[in-house]
């Protein structure tokens, strides 16, 4: 595993540990809100919600990082809000405490995201990035399938008993806290702590970042715009006839696929570019998209989900490589969180817009604007943009 340090290693665990906790609820995180009274449409809006509040935290804790040269706290302390949120969701069912718990869940993701990925690229160089943020994503995605798997066993022998889920779900989060205990911050010769950080200062970053920052994150906001949360391919799936568990098989298949695509796709996106990579995810998301539209076949069902899988392999962490390769190496957490932070809100957007076409004009309709705006997202990024 050349290439990959003992850092790098640390972090992929805890990854794992976390999505493992948070993976085991997402599947069955829709039919439960959809249990306990939630609509499609305030479904959308709980996950806008929560995604806009990781977003713009972010932002602000991607350039406090920055500015004082830590990250390791910000780390250890974004994972374990993630990891106490996880029983806080069972414990009441009042929709303002659902809202409360998910958002504390993403609040943790918004002040941990900035910092751990310039670890992670502060643990590369320009020619491996894609190699190490895929290893990363490569383990963080197999707690989405450790997760859901351990669902799919337990609802199997206590159908529908999805609380105490909630409760289990804290187990893994507590190892991914005490694995942060072993991370250290390398000394930083850049530390501006006697300079205050404004909530919103990260977006000052916009108008000094480099052109190639602003056109890149253009695109990718552009495409975020359209790509809602997964709990309406998950809500598609069940419509279409899948049980609890088969819901939960094909959401495991999915994070596979992810998880043993990740790496591979990473070190060939380090030889053809970055560029490259990206578009061949995105046109694999447009054809998910439309075919997702008119299916109602549960194979075909596995076989859209294997293709969303290699999607997701040849994007997420593809595209936090690329911003690290074009921004300053003091302001990488800075132009990841001010990226996150747009991401977040465009989702929360994307997710509302997305549950109000699916109220108002059925599910077709949600998959089919998606698609159609995916496909005009992929000629911006090949005519328009330069190769990396």
């Amino acid at each position: 595993m050349k290439h990959i340090s003992k850092t790098v290693w640390i972090l992929s665990l805890v990854s794992l540990f976390t999505d493992t906790a948070s993976e085991m609820l997402y599947p069955i995180m829709p039919i439960y809100l959809k249990s306990i009274g939630f609509s499609v449409l305030l479904i959308g809006i709980l996950e806008g919600v929560a995604e806009a509040t990781a977003g713009l935290s972010k932002g602000y804790f991607g350039k406090l990082s920055d500015n004082s040269g830590k990250r390791v706290p910000f780390v250890q302390l974004g994972y374990s809000l993630s990891a106490i949120s996880k029983p806080m969701m069972a414990v009441f069912i009042y929709p303002l405490w659902i809202f409360f718990a998910r958002t504390t869940d993403r609040f943790g993701k918004g002040i941990r995201t900035g910092a751990r990925d310039a670890i992670l690229s502060d643990e590369a160089t320009p020619e491996t990035k894609g190699k190490v943020f895929g290893f990363h994503r490569s383990m963080d995605t197999l707690g989405a399938v450790l997760g859901p798997a351990f669902a799919l066993v337990y609802l199997y022998y206590y159908p529908e008993n999805y609380k105490t889920l909630f409760f289990i779900a804290f187990a893994p989060g507590l190892l991914a806290i005490l694995s942060t205990l072993y991370l250290k911050d390398k000394r930083s010769k850049i530390v501006n702590q006697k300079t205050a950080t404004p909530f919103f200062s990260f977006l000052k970053y916009w108008k000094k970042s480099p052109n190639t920052y602003r056109k890149l994150v253009t695109g990718l906001l552009a495409f975020t715009l359209f790509n809602s949360s997964d709990v309406f391919l998950l809500l598609k799936a069940k419509q279409a006839g899948l049980n609890d568990q088969m819901v939960i098989g094909v959401y495991i298949f999915y994070n596979l696929i992810f998880a043993l695509s990740s790496f591979p796709l990473g070190i060939i996106a380090d030889k053809i570019g970055l560029k490259k990579m990206f578009i061949i995810g995105l046109t694999l998301f447009a054809i998910v998209y439309f075919g997702m539209a008119i299916n109602d076949n549960i194979y075909i069902f596995f076989a859209l989900f294997f293709l969303y899988g290699i999607y997701a392999a040849a994007t997420e962490g593809i595209s936090k490589a690329w911003i690290s390769n074009i921004s300053e190496k003091k302001d990488t957490a800075t132009a990841i969180g001010t990226y996150s932070a747009f991401q977040s809100i465009f989702t929360m957007i994307a997710s509302s817009f997305a549950g109000l076409i699916w109220f108002q004009f059925g599910a077709s309709a949600t998959f089919i604007v998606t698609g159609i705006a995916t496909v005009i997202i992929i000629g911006y990024f090949f005519f328009w943009f330069e190769n990396v």
